[in-house]
């Protein structure tokens, strides 16, 4: 092998061995972990067994667990297995945990029992970045995403899939008898051995359906008649694919630096409701007055929309009327002019439509309006299939006018939220591969989601600022 760099002999020893902190750069990522492990008060978080025993085995400090998530996530090692392998092989790892090898179960059972304390290290980098000034822009943008859970599909029940399974095993019940019937009549070696398989079928399609007979009864008492059995929080979503068994991510991701400034995990399909509670989330981590926020239609919602005025938060949500099948309908709320002065709209047949009568639906007051004269209107087919049009005013109507006219005055404002928050989720989700989170119930698969959030941020943050000036700015 002349002319080439040749290595040294693998049963070469040295009289000096090489010493950990030679193998680790100055710009490697692995001392921000150190560093920013090391400022937090871990007690203060939550994180249990801060002060050891006296008596029994000595534990490992929780400090030192922490570090060895923080850089498996930010690697993309996720599984408790495989974090064990890395502590034993990666000479990063060796010199972050000063070359203590936990196993595996040690590894799973540190993030099991401080789950709440995990999240608080989140929000602590949160506020680091808050502390540098990364948040200049009081503007962020909300979205969701479905992630999947552990569950498959097939261990996932709706009332109409139950339905579904029980009626395709009938069928095939009925056509195994009635084969079942013609071979009795038959006597032949061949005959008794299809007999004997087709009982079998029979055998274990029944108990199949005494199976299904018994999560029915599970499924009829759940609140929203739906049962998992891999991961009980894990619930059915629509998705633009075939839908998944899974997770609804919801995440404020700030417009300047693609920050996440603020997560949670829901096992809730729709994104209506979620508006509120992110906001005034984003609003605390970010230390924001005038706190603005995009959102998709997803998230229209009045009550939330008010609840973001009342608290100084200008929400940007656009409103997608739903006209159902009436495809030939021409005229929507916004052709009929509101005349506030005589409480009272007009069509675009410049026909009135009065106030008629006021009902509460869902905590709301609506005012509902209607014209007499819809029945001789030449415009009646482009404007309702009905015997007359109505529309419908909510009592804050105003709010939602106002956030409209914003709408109309800057239409690239949702470009701005395709831009800054389909970035996070799709770096999230390449990083966690095809099987999203690995662990079960909503409160583990929460702690798993925020040391993804904590790794995305924290890869984000030296990126912008490097690695040397972010551990000067932690031990500040």
């Amino acid at each position: 092998m002349k002319r080439f760099i040749e290595g040294e002999a693998r049963n070469q020893s040295t009289l000096f061995p090489e010493c950990l902190e030679d193998y680790i750069a100055e710009d490697n990522p692995v001392r921000v972990i150190d560093v920013f492990v090391d400022e937090l008060e871990l007690g203060q978080l939550g994180f249990g067994r801060i002060d050891p025993k006296v008596t029994g085995r000595p534990a490992y400090h929780p400090s030192m667990l922490l570090k060895l998530y923080i850089y498996a996530y930010l690697n993309r090692v996720q599984s408790s297995r495989r974090i064990e392998r890395e502590a034993q092989r990666n000479v990063e790892l060796m010199w972050l945990t000063e070359r203590l090898s936990p196993d595996h179960k040690t590894i799973s059972d540190f993030r099991k029992e401080n789950n709440k304390a995990v999240r608080g290290v989140c929000r602590e980098f949160v506020v680091l970045c808050r502390r540098l000034n990364l948040f200049t822009q009081a503007l962020v943008v909300i979205d969701g995403s479905k992630f999947k859970a552990v569950n498959n599909r097939d261990r996932n029940f709706t009332r109409a899939k139950m339905k579904r399974r029980l009626a395709q095993i009938e069928a095939s019940l009925d056509r195994y008898f009635e084969e079942l019937e013609r071979t009795d009549c038959k006597e032949s070696l061949v005959a008794d051995a299809k007999t004997v398989n087709l009982k079998d079928k029979i055998a274990t399609l029944k108990e199949e359906m005494a199976r299904l007979k018994t999560i029915e009864v599970k499924l009829q008492e759940a609140p929203d008649k739906q049962v998992s059995l891999t991961d009980p929080d894990a619930r059915s979503m629509k998705t633009r694919g075939n839908g998944i068994v899974g997770y609804n991510v919801q995440t404020a991701v700030e417009a300047k630096h693609h920050l996440i400034v603020a997560h949670e995990v829901t096992n809730k399909g729709s994104d209506r409701g979620q508006l509120t509670p992110m906001a005034r989330q984003a609003g605390e981590a970010m230390d924001a007055e005038d706190l603005t926020v995009i959102t998709d239609a997803g998230y229209f919602k009045r009550a939330d929309i008010l609840s973001c005025y009342e608290a100084g938060i200008t929400a940007f949500v656009p409103h997608s009327p739903n006209l159902g099948n009436r495809t030939n309908i021409s005229f929507g709320k916004k052709d009929f002019r509101y005349i506030p002065e005589k409480n009272e709209y007009r069509c675009p047949a410049n026909e009135r439509l009065i106030w008629r009568m006021t009902s509460e639906e869902d905590g709301l007051t609506l005012h509902r309006y209607w014209s007499t004269n819809c029945q001789t209107c030449a415009l009646k087919s482009q404007c309702t299939t009905g015997k007359e049009r109505r529309v419908i005013r909510w009592e804050h109507e105003e709010i939602l006018r106002t956030m409209q006219g914003r709408l109309d005055r800057d239409p690239e404002i949702m470009r701005v939220r395709r831009q800054t928050v389909e970035h996070p989720y799709g770096t999230l989700k390449a990083w966690m591969g095809p099987t999203h989170f690995l662990t079960r119930t909503l409160s583990r698969v929460s702690t798993e989601m925020s040391l993804h959030v904590l790794a995305y941020n924290l890869k984000r943050v030296m990126n912008i600022l490097g690695v040397k000036p972010l551990i000067q700015a932690i031990q500040a």
